[in-house]
């Protein structure tokens, strides 16, 4: 399981929609937080040659650079008082926000929970694009929250339930063992979700007939999901989940796990971002990219061991 927080920070509001969900995983699971913040030289560089040509010495961008670092630091200490865990560290580092919160991030124990949005103030970074690379660029588990206009920094956020979509293949499963712990820790519910959709183009002729079995093609696919699933269930029940169920939905993946998101409330999604394609499956990579942009839920995304 984490052994470590990472949560990266940029100053925002926005940004800071991280923190009910940080502040409840530290302290549920019990593990040390690291506050990040970066400074990002060469975007102070560029802000600082715009503003004025009197103000362009070696020395003015030092003094910058050292307000920068003074500002970013006394910002999450003071963010690190609201947090109840048995350890909270600040630290403020110096490059591309990307490069810094991947170095950062150590190993897979590391669980990394950033928002997809908020823009800093004189670093101007843009969390929305940092954490799309992070997301591809880091081989670790990664909580992203898509920030809105209603979101909060404060208190804690409550958890009740967590969807984990799964298409049939052992690299999407490889969210099960992550999902299991964290179900216990916090005692969440967990719902199995599995989407299917009929492949009508693939059986549509020259004059879009379809063929006479076009229903029991989507009787078939069903009745495999409900095979596999109940399977599931049942390996999760031996493992000592006590509430778990599952969902067939037809449709397009990544919509309805959206759509199951939002039908209750305080939902965690949990999903692999690799998967494989074909008649019965989805492709787990452009899905999770898709749920993250659209769910208004927290994903958690973790990298599956096999490339695919």
């Amino acid at each position: 399981m984490y052994t470590r927080l990472l949560i990266p920070l940029d100053g925002s509001k926005t940004a800071e929609a991280v923190l009910p969900y940080g502040r409840t995983l530290a302290r549920t699971l019990n593990i040390p937080v690291e506050l990040l913040g970066v400074v990002d030289i060469e975007a102070l560089a560029t802000q600082v040659s715009r503003s004025s040509a009197r103000h362009s010495s070696a020395r003015f961008f030092e003094t910058v650079i050292a307000e920068s670092n003074r500002s970013s630091k006394d910002y999450l200490k003071r963010i690190a008082e609201t947090f109840r865990a048995p350890r909270v560290k600040c630290t403020v580092e110096q490059g591309k926000a990307e490069d810094v919160i991947i170095e950062k991030i150590e190993s897979d124990a590391t669980l990394t929970a950033m928002t997809t949005h908020g823009r800093s103030g004189i670093n101007r970074l843009l969390l929305g694009s940092v954490a799309e690379k992070v997301l591809r660029g880091s081989t670790t588990p990664l909580l992203l929250i898509r920030a809105s206009e209603e979101a909060t920094s404060e208190a804690e956020a409550a958890l009740k339930c967590v969807i984990v979509p799964l298409d049939g293949s052992e690299l999407a499963e490889n969210v099960l063992p992550s999902v299991v712990e964290l179900a216990k820790a916090l005692k969440l519910e967990i719902l199995l979700l599995r989407a299917y959709q009929i492949p009508t183009n693939a059986y549509a002729t020259m004059e879009d007939y379809y063929p006479i079995n076009y229903e029991e093609i989507g009787v078939a696919l069903r009745d495999e999901a409900q095979s596999y699933l109940e399977k599931k269930v049942g390996e999760l029940e031996r493992k000592g989940i006590e509430k778990v169920s599952f969902a067939i939905p037809e449709g397009s993946g990544a919509d309805k796990i959206v759509a199951f998101g939002r039908r209750t409330a305080d939902n965690l999604i949990a999903m692999c971002t690799h998967g494989r394609s074909g008649v019965k499956r989805w492709v787990l990579g452009s899905v999770t990219e898709k749920v993250v942009r659209l769910s208004g839920d927290p994903v958690l995304i973790v990298r599956s061991a096999e490339r695919g």
